[in-house]
């Protein structure tokens, strides 16, 4: 029956790097830790989590280190046991699943885990202001069939819902923060805004890892990430690009890329000069993307017009995808009433077609992203000045965003375009209501059609993620990128099975 299908086209993808070859044959250089057995890494991350609860949106794809889920991701995407002694099993009519537990689990102040804890933590999803509710839109109720299974009820069949159960499970014992959790590690300390300790787990049911101590540093900064590993003092982290690239062929160092599902758009509030039909439409058909890449992401991305990432293959439209045109956009811009004023830039009405574009203070890649579309958009007699964004930046500032799900594009697509309503949002309701993944595909390409008729922002490239890797270890396993560079992801999602080398 069709619900029952899972199929993981979204994730199948070719990687830039798959394995990290060794610069030398020479002993592996002294880790950031100072100790020579290699137990002990160093990491450098830039953004820092405002909670370590899963409940609260920590870790939404799994690996967190300090939880686990019921499921989690294997390497090419598909889901496979982690709390669970298999996958989770459909009933007939699809409208509920159940998951059979394991019984050789505790966490880590030394209780049992049961499934009382799994139906706690996803009956705390289920609380009307709880920041997953949205996400949990689907589930209607968790019950306990006793204590190693439980079943989850849904308000509607959902083929996709085991992707959700990668959520953390956390215990449903006294309260604490951070929450206590079953994963290979524990928190040691939290130092807000400097780092975060964490420790190997040693009673942990998979075998306790041999990396017994990480230490996560917050460093927003770009450069200083950069700085500290040229120091030898990180193990690894990710950078934009160009700095990553000045690693390439320093011994005991890798550089290793991720493809990924980070779309970079420019987001347009509603009132922005930039929010007119013509002048959206005509910065979408403005934008050279190729050049975009080339030059502002050093090569280390894909071009991208449409909100669907090109890693959700099976999902994409490519008929529905801008492609440059600037005599277009300057016919569209002139329908509309937009002339050209003396200086080029051009107006309607006493309206100038000028607007800033906000983009995080400390991402080097965003402000290049930021100043390539800001070129393009002069093409066409539109004025975009980049400014670095903060805690003063209007909110109805445009700025440069980033979005995208390497799993289920639905997790990023529908509250970010169903609220405007029309077609796209029709189309989501479409595969929302099918449990048939050749009629999801069919309604997420019905979206992509829609889109490009009335587009919503200008979305610009999938941005491929950078790394640079202290060779002291093996375990490294790539996996296909979401939003952002946290050390829940990336090339540290498995990282509690590294071993020293």
């Amino acid at each position: 029956m069709p619900f029952l299908s899972l199929r993981r086209g979204p994730v199948a993808v070719v990687f830039a790097s798959v394995l990290l070859v060794p610069a030398c044959t020479t002993d592996p250089t002294p880790p950031a830790s100072g100790d020579p057995d290699g137990s002990s890494l160093v990491i450098g991350v830039a953004a820092e989590p405002t909670t370590l609860d899963p409940v609260a949106g920590y870790a939404p794809f799994g690996s967190a280190q300090v939880f686990d889920g019921l499921v989690e991701h294997a390497p090419g995407g598909a889901l496979r046991p982690a709390l669970a002694t298999g996958l989770p099993t459909p009933a007939p009519d699809g409208r509920s699943w159940t998951v059979a537990l394991r019984t050789d689990v505790s966490f880590t102040d030394g209780s049992a885990f049961d499934s009382g804890d799994v139906v706690a933590t996803y009956r705390s999803v289920l609380a009307a202001d709880a920041p997953l509710r949205g996400r949990f839109w689907m589930l209607s109720g968790v019950q306990a069939v006793d204590k190693t299974s439980v079943r989850f009820d849904l308000n509607a069949p959902w083929a996709q819902f085991p992707e959700l159960l990668t959520l953390g499970v956390k215990s449903d014992g006294p309260p604490s923060d951070p929450p206590v959790g079953t994963g290979p590690y524990q928190v040691v300390s939290w130092t807000r805004g400097v780092s975060l300790e964490l420790e190997a787990n040693r009673a942990y049911f998979a075998g306790p890892p041999e990396i017994t101590r990480v230490t996560l540093e917050f460093l927003p900064d770009d450069e200083t990430r950069a700085r500290r590993m040229r120091e030898g003092r990180l193990d690894g982290a990710a950078l934009p690009p160009t700095p990553a690239e000045e690693f390439a062929k320093t011994n005991g160092l890798a550089v290793v890329e991720h493809s990924s599902a980070d779309l970079r758009a420019v987001s347009i509030p509603a009132g922005s000069t930039a929010a007119d039909p013509a002048v959206l439409l005509a910065l979408n058909l403005a934008v050279d993307r190729d050049a975009l890449v080339r030059d502002a992401l050093a090569g280390k991305g894909t071009a991208a017009s449409q909100p669907v990432p090109e890693v959700a293959a099976e999902f994409v439209e490519p008929a529905a995808a801008f492609r440059r045109d600037t005599a277009k956009a300057a016919e569209v811009l002139l329908a509309a009433g937009w002339v050209p004023g003396a200086d080029g830039v051009r107006t309607r009405g006493g309206a100038v077609a000028a607007f800033d574009l906000a983009y995080p203070t400390t991402d080097l890649v965003s402000r290049d992203l930021a100043t390539a579309f800001a070129k393009s958009a002069a093409a066409v007699g539109v004025k975009v000045t980049p400014k670095p964004a903060d805690a003063t930046t209007d909110p109805a500032t445009p700025r440069l965003t980033a979005f995208g799900d390497p799993f289920d594009p639905d997790r990023a697509l529908y509250p970010l375009l169903h609220p405007g309503g029309g077609a796209v949002a029709a189309a989501l309701d479409a595969e929302r209501a099918t449990t048939d993944p050749a009629q999801r595909a069919v309604a997420f390409r019905a979206l992509q059609r829609a889109y490009a008729a009335a587009p919503t922002m200008v979305v610009l490239a999938a941005v491929d993620h950078t790394y640079v890797l202290r060779e002291n270890w093996n375990g490294y396993r790539p996996v296909v990128d979401t939003t952002g560079t946290d050390h829940t992801w990336g090339p540290w999602w498995n990282l509690s099975t590294w071993t020293p080398r």
